[in-house]
């Protein structure tokens, strides 16, 4: 796959950024600009369960941007394709600064203020490393999904076991690469 297109506008594909829960991210480019083009799969998961993903993850955008959360900007969606095209943050995971032993100290004060946002608007956020990226010394969070607020699911119940190579993360990084 070279192209992707959004709404009958096409992107090239310069590789594929991850697989999540949802849906694939590829780096792609158009008229020499970066994006991100997200398109939603219907693979199956054991620990999640999914309606019309397309249509959460329009609505959870806009309850991030409502509770004030740092997120790339949407600038279109397909909905007939699937298809979500994102603005691009460029710079490292928490997880590749982990795993590169880069300290993420500077980002916990950060990624903190995103959980006190998420408590206060009623949502939990998906902490896992993977998923925030540092641009210019600011950390984004760079899914769209929220959930309902649990205290279980919350940074400092779940999230901060995967901000350091506690055993859970490093449990993680063999699974990933095994």
């Amino acid at each position: 796959m070279s192209v992707l297109t959004v709404n009958n506008v096409s992107y090239h594909i310069i590789k594929l950024l991850g697989k999540g829960k949802g849906g694939y991210s590829y780096l792609a480019e158009r008229q020499g600009i970066k994006y991100v083009v997200k398109q939603m799969h219907h693979e199956p998961c054991s620990y999640y369960q999914f309606g019309n993903k397309i249509e959460a993850e329009k609505n959870d955008y806009h309850i991030l941007i409502n509770a004030g959360i740092r997120i790339p900007k949407m600038i279109d969606i397909d909905i007939d394709n699937e298809r979500i095209l994102k603005e691009y943050i460029d710079g490292n995971t928490i997880f590749e600064m982990i795993e590169k032993d880069i300290p993420v100290s500077d980002y916990l004060l950060q990624v903190r203020e995103m959980a006190t946002l998420a408590k206060l608007s009623g949502i939990n956020i998906d902490y896992f490393p993977t998923n925030f990226v540092v641009q210019n010394g600011l950390l984004y969070y760079i899914d769209y999904e929220c959930n309902g607020y649990m205290d279980k699911w919350s940074f400092e119940n779940w999230g901060i076991k995967y901000w350091s190579k506690t055993p859970e993360f490093m449990n993680y990084l063999k699974k990933s690469k095994s």
